[in-house]
C-alpha cells in the first residue's frame, strides 16, 4: 500500500472529527449518550486507528525516500508580510506521529474498562481524541505560529483532562496550577518567538537556522539578544515537559483519571516539549551558552526528580516524579549535542511510561473496591502489597516496565539510557556522575514502588487506613524502608473490627461490579479482595510489552550510519534476511553491553538496595544485620532527612507558596483595597458632594432675578476683590 506524504494532515483530522461529533452529541443531546456509549469509544478508537494506518504506512515509505516534504498555503497575505500555514512531513514528525497514535489506542481501549461507570464517559473520549488531535499539531507544523497554537492547544487539553473530575477540590486546584504554570513557560515561547522574527523576519523553522547564519556572516545579529530569544524559547519546553523550577505541576496532575496520565507522561504533554528542542536543535547549536544551560537544566532536573521520588507513599506521584527526572535524561542529552539519543530515550521511555500508568491504573481500580474510591488510599501503596498473587498478569507486566526504566537489558529504555550516560562522561565528568547516580536512584526508587505494591502481603486489609495512618508514626518510619520488619509490625497492629467493618461495607457500596471481586473472611469479617482487571485493561497491558521488549533492539545505532533517530539497523525490516548482517548486529550489541557494565553496575546495585529495605528478605542473618542498619542513629537521621524532603517536595512548592503566591495575593489585595477605597471612594464623593451641591443649590431657586443678580455680583466680588487688594 502506498500513500502520498500529502495525505499527512488526515492523522491530526481522524481523531479532531472524533472528538467534534462526540463532543456534539454529549452537548445537545446528552440524554441519548447513555445508550450509545460503546458506540462513542468505538467510533473514537476507529477514528485513531485510521491515523495510525496511515501513519505507518507513511513511516514506511520513509525508509526508502528520507524525504523532507512542506505543503503550504497562503494565510494572511501582505506585500510586506506574508504568513503561511500547512503541514510539514519528515522522519522526526513520523516517528512522533506513530508513537502518539499507538500509545493512543492504548489509552482509548484501556479506558473503555477503566471509565465505564464514570457519568463522564462520553465527554472524556471527546477530550482524549482532541488531546490526541492536538499533539501531532505541534510535530507536523512547519512555522512557529502554527507550532504556537498547537502548542496552546495541548495545554487546554490537559487542562480539561487534569480536571476532569473537577467537583473534587483536588482536581480543579490541579488542572489550574499545571495551568498557570505552564502560561509562564508559554509567555515566553512567544516572547522568543516574537524575538526569532525580529531577528530573522522570518517564522518558518525551516529557514531560522540559514538565515541566523547569513546574518552573523555580515555582523548583523546581537548576540546577547539572540541568547536571550533562544532561552525565552526554552522556557516553554521547560514548563511543558516539567523542567526545573517549573516541574511544580506535573505530581499535581496525577489528580486526572490514570489513562489521562498515562498519555499525558507517554506520548502527548511532556512529549511537546522535547520535540520542540528537537525540532529546533540546529538552530540551538549555533548558541553554546544556550546548550550550555539546556545541559544543566535536565541534569539538575534528573537528579531532583529522582531524589523526590525516593518515598512517596501514592503510586502515580511516584510515577510523576519518575517521568520528571527521565525528562531531565532527555533535555540533557540535547543540551550536549546528543540528539538520536534524546529521541531514542524519548520513545523507549514513552512506551515504559506508558506500560507503568495502566498497570498503575489496574491495581488502583482493584484496591479502590477494597479501601474506596478516596486517592489517598486506593493510591497508597502501604495498603497494597501481595497484589501479584492477585493480579499476576498486571503484577508481571509491570515488572517489565519497571525493568525497563531501570536500564535492564535487553529491555527498551537500557539502550537509550546508556547512550545518554555515555555522552554525559564525554561532556562532563560532573553531569555523567549526576546520570549515573540517578540511574541507581531510579532503580532503587522503581523498585522499591514493585515491592510494596505486588509483593509481601496484602496489607488493606490488615490495618485499618485510621490506624495506619494517625496512630502508628514508627510504623510509617519502618514501611518507609520495609523488609520483613515491615510485614511483622503490621500483623501486630490491633485490629478495630468496627472500623474494618465500616471501610469493606462501605468498599462492597460503592463497588460497581459485586461480581468482579472476591469475598472471603478476616477476622469474622467478610472482606473484599482485589481481583486482575478485566480483558479490556489486561490486552492493553499485554500489548504495550512489545514495545518494551523489542523497540530498544530496533533503535541501537549500528555502526557506519550517520545519526538520523531512522537511520540504525531499521533496514533489517525492509533488505532480505542476511545471516553476516544479523551476526555483525547481534556482535555489536554484545559489544555495547560489555561497555555498559559500569552503568548497568550501579543500576543493579540500586535494586540490590531496595531489596535489602523493601524486598521479603528470609535468611536470618541478612535480617539481623538489615535491623541493625535500620535502628542505627546515622541511618535513621538519614532516612528522616529524605523522608521530609521527598514528601515535601524539596521544599520547591512552599517557597513558591512564600515567594510568589502570597505575594500576589497581597498585591492582589492591595490593588482591591485601593480600587474600592482610593478609586471608588473618589468617585463616590465626587458623586455625593454633586448631589449635596446640587440639593443646596435647589433651594435657592426661587424664580426671582434681583435675587439672581446679587449672587451674581455677590460672587464675582468675591474674584475680584483679592485682585484689588494686591
Amino acid at each position: 500500500m502506498k500513500l502520498s506524504n500529502e495525505y499527512a494532515w488526515l492523522i491530526p483530522l481522524c481523531p479532531l472529527v472524533a472528538s467534534s461529533v462526540t463532543g456534539l452529541i454529549a452537548f445537545f443531546f446528552p440524554p441519548a449518550t447513555k445508550g450509545f456509549r460503546k458506540i462513542c469509544a468505538f467510533f473514537n478508537i476507529f477514528s485513531l486507528t485510521i491515523a495510525l494506518v496511515i501513519s505507518i504506512v507513511l513511516f514506511s515509505e520513509q525508509f526508502v525516500s528520507h524525504s523532507t516534504h512542506r505543503y503550504l498555503w497562503v494565510w494572511i497575505p501582505k506585500s510586506d508580510f506574508c504568513l503561511e500555514i500547512g503541514f510539514l512531513v519528515d522522519p522526526l514528525t513520523l516517528i512522533m506521529s506513530l508513537l502518539i497514535t499507538t500509545v493512543g489506542i492504548s489509552v482509548m481501549v484501556y479506558s473503555d474498562s477503566y471509565m465505564f461507570y464514570d457519568q463522564g464517559y462520553v465527554r472524556f473520549y471527546a477530550y482524549l481524541s482532541l488531546f490526541t488531535a492536538s499533539m501531532p499539531g505541534p510535530v507536523f507544523s512547519p512555522n512557529l505560529i502554527q507550532l504556537y497554537i498547537f502548542w496552546e492547544l495541548v495545554g487546554m487539553c490537559s487542562y480539561l483532562l487534569v480536571g476532569f473530575w473537577f467537583t473534587r477540590a483536588s482536581a480543579a486546584n490541579a488542572c489550574q496550577k499545571a495551568f498557570v504554570t505552564n502560561r509562564i513557560g508559554d509567555c515566553g515561547l512567544l516572547l522568543g518567538i516574537l524575538g526569532l522574527y525580529w531577528i530573522t523576519g522570518s517564522f518558518e523553522i525551516s529557514d531560522l537556522c540559514d538565515r541566523f547564519v547569513d546574518l552573523g556572516k555580515v555582523g548583523f545579529i546581537n548576540t546577547t539578544f539572540a541568547n536571550i530569544a533562544i532561552l525565552l524559547l526554552f522556557l516553554g519546553p521547560v514548563a511543558k515537559s516539567a523542567q526545573f523550577p517549573l516541574h511544580v505541576w506535573l505530581p499535581d496532575a496525577m489528580e486526572g483519571p490514570t489513562p489521562v496520565s498515562a498519555l499525558i507522561h507517554a506520548a502527548t504533554m511532556v512529549a511537546a516539549g522535547i520535540f520542540f528542542i528537537a525540532r529546533i536543535f540546529d538552530l540551538i547549536l549555533l548558541f553554546p551558552l544556550v546548550m550550555h544551560i539546556i545541559s544543566w537544566t535536565g541534569g539538575a532536573t534528573t537528579l531532583l526528580g529522582a531524589t523526590l521520588a525516593i518515598s512517596q507513599r501514592d503510586l502515580k506521584r511516584g510515577l510523576a516524579f519518575s517521568t520528571m527526572s527521565q525528562l531531565g535524561y532527555m533535555v540533557s542529552a540535547l543540551g550536549i549535542g546528543a540528539y538520536r539519543s534524546a529521541l531514542f530515550h524519548l520513545v523507549t521511555h514513552a512506551y515504559s511510561k506508558a506500560l507503568l500508568f495502566l498497570g498503575a491504573g489496574s491495581v488502583i481500580h482493584a484496591i479502590e473496591k477494597v479501601v474506596g474510591y478516596s486517592p489517598d488510599r486506593s493510591q497508597n501503596m502501604f495498603l497494597m502489597g501481595g497484589l501479584r498473587k492477585y493480579m499476576p498478569i498486571t503484577g508481571t507486566t509491570f515488572l517489565l516496565g519497571t525493568l525497563s526504566l531501570c536500564g535492564i537489558p535487553p529491555l527498551a529504555c537500557f539502550w537509550s539510557k546508556d547512550d545518554i550516560i555515555a555522552e554525559s562522561w564525554l561532556y562532563s565528568p560532573i553531569l555523567g556522575l549526576i546520570t549515573s547516580g540517578t540511574a541507581g536512584l531510579t532503580a532503587f526508587y522503581m523498585f522499591r514502588i514493585h515491592f510494596l505494591t505486588f509483593e509481601g502481603d496484602f496489607r488493606a486489609n490488615q490495618a485499618n487506613y485510621k490506624d495506619f495512618n494517625n496512630s502508628h508514626p514508627y510504623l510509617r518510619d519502618v514501611c518507609l524502608w520495609g523488609g520483613a520488619e515491615l510485614k511483622l509490625s503490621i500483623n501486630q497492629i490491633t485490629q478495630n473490627n468496627a472500623s474494618t467493618q465500616f471501610v469493606v461495607e462501605n468498599s462492597v457500596l460503592l463497588a460497581p461490579l459485586l461480581d468482579s471481586v472476591d469475598i472471603k473472611t478476616y477476622s469474622g469479617h467478610r472482606l473484599v479482595e482485589p481481583k486482575e482487571s478485566n480483558f479490556g485493561m489486561i490486552v492493553t497491558l499485554v500489548a504495550l510489552t512489545i514495545p518494551v521488549l523489542f523497540i530498544g533492539l530496533v533503535g541501537v545505532d549500528f555502526p557506519g550510519k550517520n545519526n538520523s533517530i531512522f537511520d540504525s539497523p531499521y533496514e533489517w525490516f525492509i533488505y532480505p534476511p542476511n545471516l553476516l548482517f544479523y551476526n555483525k548486529y547481534f556482535n555489536f550489541l554484545k559489544e555495547i553491553l560489555v561497555n555498559s557494565t559500569g552503568s548497568l553496575s550501579i543500576s543493579l546495585f540500586g535494586i540490590f538496595i531496595s531489596l535489602i529495605f523493601y524486598g521479603q528478605i528470609r535468611n536470618k542473618q541478612a535480617l539481623f544485620l538489615v535491623s541493625k542498619l535500620r535502628n542505627s542513629h546515622l541511618f535513621r537521621t538519614f532516612s528522616n532527612f529524605v523522608r521530609i524532603w521527598s514528601l515535601n517536595r524539596g521544599y520547591i512548592d512552599y517557597y513558591y507558596n512564600i515567594w510568589f503566591v502570597r505575594n500576589i495575593i497581597f498585591i492582589s489585595k492591595f490593588i482591591s483595597n485601593f480600587d474600592r477605597r482610593v478609586v471608588d471612594g473618589f468617585v463616590n464623593v465626587m458623586g455625593a458632594s454633586t448631589f449635596v451641591g446640587g440639593e443646596s443649590i435647589r433651594y435657592g431657586e426661587n424664580g426671582r432675578v434681583s435675587f439672581y443678580l446679587f449672587v451674581w455680583i455677590f460672587g464675582l466680588s468675591l474674584l475680584i476683590l483679592p485682585l484689588l487688594l494686591n
